[in-house]
């Protein structure tokens, strides 16, 4: 699908952000393993959580929706083989989480995805799960995942990567183990799977950059899923570089290992202000209120990267507005996600005129950048590029052309209707 972007004048409004993504997947996974009936609420519509959902469906659990985004969840707490391969689609959190899960199962399964996701490394996961006495086969440690179930054995985990897939991979196999299993990374990456399994009664505990767990029954929850940042940061972006703007937007998660865009914003002179601040079920959650700024350019690098590492297409095209020199570095990662995005964001970037480079690990941007448009834009697949493109594209002086835009439903499905309501 192609999309046609012309320049905004101004953005006003107020919306609600929708449901985090990372919290349907967690949320769908930990129901189906308790015993008992959960209650979700305002779960995504998004395309990746609902590979998640189906296939927890696939191994018998129960799931009914009783309304588009509500779901009561039926489970004995454990799962039953699927006489098929479990399809992941383009979700590179489905696959990663249900390994671990399957892992330490009495059944064999088989993992697959799309074209994008049998692309992506798998080896993190691999790595640990095998030092637990897994058995994955795998071609060069890429998608199909063959799974053996087997026994498995607590283990201490020392990780080069702060990942929180890899973190809840090898926490959610940790879970049917004996004894203590503990992942140790550099930064704390989100921890949206070890604050949920507390919640539902894991014996779990953390220390710095330490989480372990032990064996454990889960308890059922109820839960209403709140606004996902990570969906927030395209219209806290847009809102500071649109001239003019002020916008609200409501019910966003402000996890502390999620709000990096918010620290780097505000470090580069962002107006923003926190309202109405609460905590749901150990998570922190707020409203946003975003004025039209003047930003200076920045360095990004280190601990602060796990936390933002998802938003920094869209912190490039925030950067093109920022008077100086902003420098991203630690992120090698990117190149690792639904396409090379620290390639991918180059690439497209200069097609509108921006002054950026790409480095090893991340990438320099050279601002204030008037963008001229005017080109067509190709995303790779990748929903994030697709919806930063989009957010450039309304400071383009020139309209420009997006090929491939339906990739934005895979994570975001009412993305451009609600730019629509701030026009």
């Amino acid at each position: 699908m192609q999309k046609r972007i012309q320049k905004a004048f101004s953005l006003k409004g107020e919306i609600i952000i929708p449901p985090d993504k990372s919290i349907s997947h967690r949320a769908i996974i930990c129901a189906s393993l308790a015993k008992g009936n959960s209650i979700i609420k305002n779960f995504s519509t998004g395309k990746d959580p609902h590979s998640t959902l189906n296939i927890c469906k696939n191994l018998g659990v129960e799931i009914e929706f009783k309304t588009n985004s509500e779901l009561i969840i039926k489970s004995c707490g454990t799962f039953n083989q699927y006489s098929s391969a479990l399809d992941c689609g383009n979700s590179g959190t489905t696959m990663r989480l249900m390994a671990g899960v399957l892992a330490g199962q009495n059944f064999n399964s088989v993992l697959i995805g799309d074209k994008s996701l049998s692309q992506r490394p798998m080896k993190r996961i691999i790595k640990p799960l095998s030092m637990m006495g897994a058995k994955i086969e795998t071609n060069e440690f890429k998608a199909p995942l063959k799974i053996t179930g087997t026994n498995l054995q607590p283990i201490n985990y020392i990780s080069e990567l702060s990942s929180a897939q890899v973190k809840s991979c090898v926490l959610l196999a940790g879970l049917n183990i004996e004894g203590k299993t503990t992942f140790t990374e550099p930064y704390v990456s989100r921890n949206h799977t070890e604050i949920l399994l507390k919640h539902m009664g894991a014996n779990i505990s953390t220390s710095n950059t330490s989480v372990s767990i032990e064996k454990s029954e889960l308890s059922p929850i109820d839960i209403n899923i709140f606004g996902d940042i990570s969906s927030a940061a395209y219209f806290i972006a847009a809102g500071l570089i649109v001239p003019d703007s002020e916008i609200i937007l409501k019910n966003v998660g402000l996890n502390p290992t999620r709000t990096g865009i918010l620290t780097i914003a505000e470090k580069m002179g962002a107006n923003i202000e926190i309202i109405d601040k609460k905590e749901i079920l150990g998570e922190v959650v707020g409203d946003l209120k975003i004025k039209y700024s003047e930003l200076q350019g920045t360095i990004i690098e280190g601990e602060i990267i796990p936390q933002l590492i998802d938003e920094i297409p869209i912190i490039a095209v925030l950067a093109t507005q920022a008077k100086g020199t902003t420098i991203i570095k630690d992120a090698q990662d990117l190149r690792n996600k639904e396409s090379d995005r620290i390639s991918t964001v180059v690439t497209e970037l200069k097609k509108l005129g921006a002054n950026i480079q790409e480095t090893p690990d991340g990438m320099i941007i050279e601002g204030k950048t008037e963008l001229i448009g005017n080109c067509e834009i190709e995303t790779y697949h990748d929903h994030r590029l697709a919806m930063s493109m989009f957010v450039a594209g309304l400071l383009c002086k020139k309209e420009i052309l997006i090929n491939g835009f339906e990739w934005v439903d895979i994570s975001f499905p009412e993305f451009e209707k609600l730019f629509e309501t701030l026009a």
